[in-house]
């Protein structure tokens, strides 16, 4: 394993990141979030595709300007009140935006015009922020990618990429036109055209040397520009003054031990990757002798990191898995990359707050950001903070103690989340996030997500058991969790397993204590997936010691949404049957009864909400005192979500009737609406708040389903809902 950071020993790791997470002092924490979809002009489709792409600011910070490809423009909000972020129009422009970067009272931007690969085109548009309009433009005789302006305000550097055809030949470069770094002077914060200078970088790189890729530009303050050759795997720092390129260098690569390199639906972390090119995506000087890469990779490489480099070339500091394992211990792994890029760091800001120097990475895949703090040697790690799906580009605002990042995925098709720009404050405070995290474990992180039911342990408070859905088919796991310290901490992974092996064939959707130290688990079933509805008994090792089958009374009747929450009272089990199925009426559910020792089934009937948009249905059952608490939740997600209650049953009203005879209808009464819980952080709404219990002390706690952040932002709320 790669290994330069101080975390010389996973103890270190450890103790470190008990102590950042634990800091009371100065941190970042989001304060909103902003759907650019609002920015959509009223003439069009509001259910156009939109997107965040990259962002930039003007000098006062009370406007954003980001680029939206699929809109083929730019957008602007209104951030004036950081906490209430406002649509500021849209303006349409002539090409693909590719970046935007503002000076003065001007927004620069790049404007991909191509036709086709082998005949890229594009130019620097000028755009007048205050009349949204464009004043000028200077072609630019290539695709631009990203865009840097000068600390003095002087020179503007465009990284030209003409990018390859993925498609053709496996998008195995050479593929030519090769790109360059096109370079402007500027004069009262115009570009001059006639002052166009283009910097060859043909021949520098080994790997593909004649057909360089420029990826990323910045400068520092001796207007001296670093530019990323991404599939290169190539770094190159050239004096903008006169476009010479005064260094350049391979940007290396590493080795990684206990990665997670298989996509077999399991949180592995022990695999092992050899020489692995680092092939970086955004760069940012840290002073004028360093810079910082993200380590994305494109095609052959991604060490899943960040390094610092000297503009000589010499590797000052390299992540190795620090970053991956802290994505990994938050919940926010995106399994589903594993054999790709992992946790892929694509975005970087670099910037200095009450003279602190932090770097923030932002992690595609894993939908959350690092910020570091720039110790000039080794980089300390700060905090992890949520973001919206697929973060890609960032601007720091210092003098409003402000981060602002844009989200680009937009999944309007799929009914889920709309793309997002969402804004962190820096202030006197602790971190909000993450709300639960686990620990390392034999060298390695434990992993988790998709937390999908909660139940207590019957004699200690704070501790909590936690099951994963079947997004996690190769690994059905029962996590313990001690909600006593903050965040809340998965201290142990018990593997459910059948004959020694893993499980299968299982859907976790539920958990209760069965009073004799073991558990019993729910499933919902998928017939089309050949999973089976039933109950699993299991002892405290997670060993399945007997499983129950749905009688056939409710196999006749089934549909895919089924058991999504168990819980016991005395000697009956009670599952929450999520929808409705061929035999219930509209609005209205089973709960399901299972008598352990008579062996008998029942159920009654539960009146759900109807749905302004979508279904409603159940999401979790537990017992405490006298009721049964029922969480009730639609299938929404953003503005659309409206409800996501908990509401409570008396048992004295659940008297179960038999399968296929007339069942009794329970009355329900609201405890509590949990929209404010999931709006508390600044983001939008989640859709799957699936857990809750009630500890030994009588204290309510609540966790939400990240969907192994897979079409999802990764991010897990858990919180108290205080004593009920």
């Amino acid at each position: 394993m790669y290994q330069t950071s101080k975390f010389a020993s996973l103890a270190a790791l450890l103790v470190a990141l008990s102590s950042t997470t634990a800091m009371a002092d100065m941190m970042f924490n989001r304060i909103s979030s902003f759907p650019v979809n609002e920015n959509i002009p009223s003439a069009k489709d509001q259910n156009t595709e939109s997107s965040a792409e990259i962002i930039s600011a003007t000098d006062d910070g009370t406007l954003l300007i980001y680029t939206d490809s699929p809109m083929g423009g730019v957008g602007m909000v209104d951030i004036s009140n950081p906490t209430q972020p406002k649509p500021a129009g849209f303006l349409s422009l002539h090409g693909e935006p590719t970046s935007v970067s503002v000076v003065g009272k001007y927004a620069l931007i790049g404007v991909n015009t191509s036709q086709s690969y082998t005949a890229p085109s594009g130019n620097l548009s000028v755009v007048n922020i205050e009349t949204k309009s464009i004043e000028t433009a200077c072609e630019l005789g290539g695709q631009p990618d990203s865009i840097a302006i000068s600390p003095d305000k002087s020179l503007v550097a465009v990284a030209i990429e003409n990018e390859r055809d993925e498609d053709l030949n496996d998008g195995v470069i050479p593929q030519l036109p090769a790109g360059n770094v096109t370079v402007f002077s500027l004069k009262d914060d115009l570009p001059i055209c006639d002052s166009k200078k283009v910097v060859d970088l043909s021949g520098l790189a080994d790997i593909a040397g004649s057909d360089p890729e420029p990826e990323f530009v910045d400068f520092n303050a001796l207007n001296e520009i670093v530019v990323t050759l991404q599939e290169n795997n190539h770094l190159a720092v050239i004096d903008g003054i006169t476009g010479t390129v005064k260094s350049h260098f391979s940007a290396g690569s590493v080795d990684l031990e206990n990665v997670d390199i298989d996509e077999e639906g399991a949180l592995t972390f022990d695999g092992k990757l050899d020489t692995v090119p680092r092939e970086p995506d955004a760069v940012q000087w840290l002073d004028t002798d360093r810079f910082v890469i993200a380590n994305e990779g494109d095609y052959k490489g991604g060490s899943r990191g960040f390094t610092i480099f000297s503009k000589s070339g010499e590797v000052l500091y390299d992540s190795g898995l620090d970053f991956e394992y802290r994505v990994a211990m938050a919940g926010h792994y995106p399994e589903k990359r594993s054999g790709n890029k992992g946790a892929e760091p694509e975005g970087l800001e670099v910037a200095t707050f009450n003279g602190e120097t932090f770097i923030f990475v932002l992690s595609e895949r894993g939908s959350v950001i690092g910020v570091y703090r720039d110790t000039g040697a080794t980089p300390e790690f700060v905090q992890l903070l949520p973001t919206g799906l697929a973060p890609e580009g960032a601007i720091a605002l210092p003098g409003r103690n402000l981060l602002a990042v844009a989200n680009e995925a937009d999944l309007i098709e799929d009914g889920g989340v709309r793309s997002h720009v969402t804004l962190y404050q820096l202030a006197d405070q602790s971190s909000a996030y993450p709300m639960i995290q686990s620990v390392m474990k034999d060298g390695r992180p434990i992993g988790w997500g998709a937390l999908s039911g909660l139940t207590a342990d019957p004699s200690i408070p704070g501790k909590l058991y936690a099951v994963n859905d079947s997004f996690y088919a190769m690994q059905p796991t029962i996590f313990t969790i001690d909600a006593t310290q903050q965040p809340a901490t998965i201290t142990a992974a018990t593997p459910v397993t059948r004959n020694g092996a893993p499980a299968q064939l299982m859907d976790q959707e539920g958990i209760t204590v069965d009073g004799e130290g073991g558990f019993w688990l729910a499933s919902e079933g998928r017939t089309d997936r050949m999973i089976p509805h039933g109950l699993y008994h299991v002892n405290a090792s997670g060993e399945i010691k007997q499983q129950i089958a749905f009688p056939s009374e409710l196999l006749h009747v089934e549909k895919r949404f089924g058991s999504e929450g168990v819980a016991m009272n005395g000697t009956t089990l009670w599952i929450a049957i999520q929808r409705e199925w061929k035999d219930d009426s509209a609005n209205q559910v089973k709960l399901v009864s299972y008598d352990t020792e008579s062996k008998e089934w029942g159920a009654v009937l539960y009146p759900t909400e109807k749905a302004d948009k979508g279904w409603t249905g159940l999401s979790e059952i537990t017992i405490h005192g006298d009721y049964a608490y029922i969480v009730e939740r639609d299938n929404q997600i953003g503005a659309n979500a409206k409800l996501k209650r908990l509401y409570r049953v008396a048992l004295s009203e659940m008297k179960p009737a038999k399968l296929g005879g007339k069942l009794s209808i329970v009355s329900k009464e609201l405890v509590r609406d949990f929209l404010p819980d999931l709006k508390a952080t600044g983001g939008y709404v989640v859709d799957k708040i699936e857990g809750f219990t009630i500890d030994a002390d009588g204290v309510g706690f609540a966790v939400t389903d990240n969907d192994g952040t897979d079409d999802s932002n990764g991010e897990t709320l858990f919180f108290s809902t205080g004593k009920m």
